[in-house]
């Protein structure tokens, strides 16, 4: 019996001499990348956005995303075609100032996530990384009529022609237009003019600055009094 045990039990030290790896610990599964989404890249394997991507490289909004996506800010960027570019009218893009170009592309950027399902619950006008969101600079109008997502400016109508890219913190939608912010094109209305009051014064006095002043009539009179002489002195002259 004795000898049965000991036998069992050096076979026993044997498996697990080896098969060393049974209890040890399961390998933790790989890190995920910490990198942000690469928006660039996203757009060139699409493959027709050349226009947009070479905009965003001129501006430094690429670097500008690269950096926003990696504090973790979420974002919905709308992407237009290099067929939404061309149907601008002529030498509008090259119009723009470096300022405007920038805004141009920050007013693509929606400073949140937006889902599909977002798009009919979601207030506008939204905010943008162009920002005054107001009814006179960069208003940015989300809606939905059935099954299409629209986006309205002020100066374009767009429509939401698909989904390029969609995770926890990034969206990129396809649209079929350039989204040209208002305020490039339209400036607030005037004031409301201010109510009349009554003339002070010096605001009559003022008046008077309209009239001929007293200069004129001395110069007149004095060129008679000279042509009066002279024709003293030419009759005088005719007598003698």
């Amino acid at each position: 019996m004795f000898n049965q045990l000991f036998i069992f039990s050096q076979l026993l030290l044997l498996f697990f001499y080896h098969s060393p790896t049974i209890f040890a610990q399961s390998p933790a599964p790989a890190p995920a990348s910490l990198s942000p989404p690469d928006v660039v890249g996203i757009l060139k394997k699409a493959g027709h956005f050349n226009t947009l991507v070479r905009l965003m490289k001129r501006t430094k909004m690429d670097a500008r995303i690269f950096s926003l996506l990696n504090d973790s800010n979420p974002l919905t960027i709308f992407a237009p075609t290099d067929e939404a570019f061309a149907r601008l009218k002529s030498k509008t893009l090259k119009s723009f100032t470096l300022q405007q170009r920038i805004q141009l592309i920050q007013f693509h950027i929606v400073n949140s996530l937006l889902s599909p399902l977002d798009f009919d619950t979601v207030t506008n006008p939204v905010s943008t990384q162009a920002g005054d969101n107001s009814d006179y600079n960069f208003p940015l109008n989300v809606t939905v009529d059935g099954d299409q997502m629209n986006i309205k400016t002020g100066i374009v109508n767009a429509s939401v022609n698909g989904t390029l890219y969609s995770d926890s913190q990034l969206a990129v939608y396809q649209v079929d237009r350039v989204l040209l912010p208002l305020g490039f094109f339209a400036s607030a209305p005037a004031p409301p003019p201010a109510k009349e009051e009554a003339l002070s014064p010096s605001d009559e006095d003022g008046e008077d600055d309209h009239k001929p002043s007293g200069a004129m009539p001395v110069i007149y009179n004095g060129l008679g009094a000279k042509s009066f002489v002279c024709s003293v002195i030419i009759a005088f002259s005719l007598c003698v």
